[in-house]
């Protein structure tokens, strides 16, 4: 088993379930970070250095390795050719099986999420790579509404939100990387897409009055069209275009991709119900409060 980006907060818990469940000597973890790795190398993992960035540094890294979990790098408009790569040096290695984490209802046609446009170039780049594939269509992390949505909701008290009433199964990170380790480790799984996705259904304005609820504040959830969600990043200084983000900036990420995220949520293109998760994992999925309970130390007064 190989786990790419193992320093990373998904790639460091897949490495630590995998260690669980198979023997260490099986394990190779690579990263552009390896000394962010000793724990592995101590347990008796192979830790070797490896950069999507440099090709020739990946070949090595997967070296004797039979499954790859190739998980998405975040620079939108550039990581096709980083995953490509990763790719091609699996290939060249031996690795018979990448199983790579995308995006919930990227393949469904009409779909306008600028962030699922790289996912739908790379799982058809795998496709034709003549590997055994599993696609790992994650939805919205549950971490992130409780983080990055709740908590300047709650400074600001208001939000402003352009997906509407469109549902989205939103799921626990840490139900995606128990999934992909079922995958990894399991029979059967081989030219397959799973719908990674939480319990319960929810509304982005629902799931902003469960934080209010629980924190006893008030967050007034403020509809806005698409234009206006890209007027609200403007005035934070985000840039609009993945290609004019500032490489190791403040900010690494474009108002673009979110935008068209919350319009897809809108369209409907999230709206995907799934046992998946449990009948891979063999348990249900957490649900959206038990991931606020966990995070809400990390909210305002």
């Amino acid at each position: 088993m190989i786990v790419s980006g193992a320093s990373g907060q998904f790639g460091m818990a897949a490495a630590r379930m995998l260690l669980e469940q198979i023997p260490a000597e099986d394990l190779i973890v690579f990263s552009r970070s390896p000394d962010k790795l000793a724990e592995f190398a101590e347990a008796g993992a192979s830790v070797r250095a490896g950069d999507f960035d440099d090709p020739t540094s990946l070949v090595g890294a997967m070296q004797g390795g039979e499954k790859l979990l190739l998980i998405s790098t975040v620079r939108v408009g550039s990581r096709v050719e980083q995953h490509t790569a990763a790719v091609e040096a699996a290939k060249a290695a031996g690795v018979k099986h990448v199983v790579y984490t995308s995006l919930l209802g990227v393949r469904t046609p009409g779909n306008p999420s600028v962030e699922g446009f790289d996912h739908i170039a790379t799982e058809k780049m795998i496709e034709a790579s003549g590997l055994a594939f599993t696609h790992l269509r994650d939805s919205l992390y549950a971490e992130a509404v409780a983080t990055a949505m709740a908590i300047p909701a709650l400074a600001a008290g208001h939000k402003p939100e352009n997906s509407g009433a469109g549902r989205v199964p939103i799921v626990s990170r840490d139900d995606c990387v128990a999934t992909a380790v079922g995958v990894l480790t399991q029979d059967g799984h081989a030219n397959t897409a799973v719908d990674v996705t939480g319990p319960e259904m929810w509304t982005l304005p629902d799931a902003m009055a469960l934080v209010s609820e629980m924190a006893g504040k008030p967050i007034v959830v403020e509809p806005v069209d698409d234009e206006g969600m890209f007027r609200y990043f403007d005035s934070l200084g985000v840039a609009r275009k993945a290609s004019d983000v500032v490489p190791d900036g403040p900010i690494p990420w474009a108002s673009e991709g979110m935008v068209t995220f919350g319009q897809s949520i809108r369209e409907g293109f999230m709206d995907v119900e799934s046992n998946d998760v449990e009948r891979i994992t063999g348990r249900k999925p957490r649900t959206l409060r038990s991931v606020m309970e966990q995070y809400r130390g990390a909210w305002p007064q």
